[in-house]
């Protein structure tokens, strides 16, 4: 409770004084919820509300932590727990909260020569793709999405390497155009393979696998290590996403073009949205 009593006060301070000057946020992010377009429908509300003006800068997961570590963001937008916990272990964020899910999925061609179709085990998945040698793309980067294909990876005992599989260091976006060009498996995040889905000749192959879950967090940098930052508005903008109003937006975004919301609210029940 006493957090929100803190955002409630954070946000009446903002009221007042973004009213008559305009403000900035800048937000370190994954590509993801980007390339999702999720943004475009989270962040004018906000922005009309605050008289605040957002700098989205898009990158993997492990860039955007490091771009924050470095003072020059006022709010990373990420989905890696572990480098997220490691981020505010080390003084550099605050205030964590998670706001929303997805999952991860293996896509592939159609005609599947790994034999990977259906398959729930995403481990068992890969080691399937490993032992045909079928070629597979990485994004090769410190993404969140790297690190979750690093892990599934290790949990399969299998290490990737040879000429079936390439590391391209590109975001989700590329990779999965890449895996296209190259009727090749590639490991995405659920929302931008929907983005993508019409573009591209690849399909969903192995879903489901509660290692695949793939949560979203906000956390504020620290106004202590970095005076300069925009706490308070960073502040802000976290009890915005997690609030009704925000949760409810990322509960209907998706519905109308994929017939499923690119993303689950968890920052609140899902009884509360409405």
């Amino acid at each position: 409770m006493r957090f929100f009593s803190i955002v409630l006060f954070i946000f009446t301070i903002c009221i007042a004084g973004c009213a008559q000057t305009s403000e900035r946020l800048i937000i370190a992010s994954t590509t993801s919820i980007e390339a999702s377009g999720l943004y475009e429908v989270l962040n004018p509300p906000f922005e009309k509300r605050f008289a605040c003006q957002i700098y989205v800068i898009a990158v993997g997961t492990g860039k955007a932590l490091e771009i924050a570590s470095n003072g020059d963001a006022d709010l990373v937008f990420v989905h890696n727990r572990e480098a997220e916990e490691k981020f505010i272990k080390e003084g550099y964020g605050v205030n964590r909260r998670e706001v929303m899910c997805n999952d991860f999925v293996i896509i592939g061609p159609p005609d599947d020569p790994a034999g990977i179709k259906g398959m729930k085990d995403a481990k068992k998945a890969l080691k399937k793709i490993a032992d045909r040698k079928c070629s597979f793309v990485s994004r090769g980067d410190a993404s969140g999405t790297y690190m979750r294909e690093i892990n599934l990876w290790k949990k399969a005992k299998v290490v990737p390497k040879g000429k079936w599989y390439l590391e391209v260091g590109q975001n989700m976006a590329a990779t999965i155009n890449i895996a296209d060009q190259k009727r090749a498996y590639t490991l995405s995040d659920r929302a931008t393979y929907l983005t993508l889905s019409s573009k591209v000749n690849l399909e969903i192959l192995c879903e489901g696998d509660p290692e695949l879950f793939n949560p979203y967090s906000v956390i504020a940098v620290n106004p202590a290590k970095f005076p300069n930052v925009n706490y308070l508005m960073a502040m802000s903008y976290i009890g915005w996403v997690t609030s009704q109003k925000g949760q409810k937006i990322i509960a209907e975004f998706g519905k109308d073009k994929f017939g499923q919301s690119l993303f689950v609210p968890l920052a609140i029940p899902k009884k509360l949205i409405r």
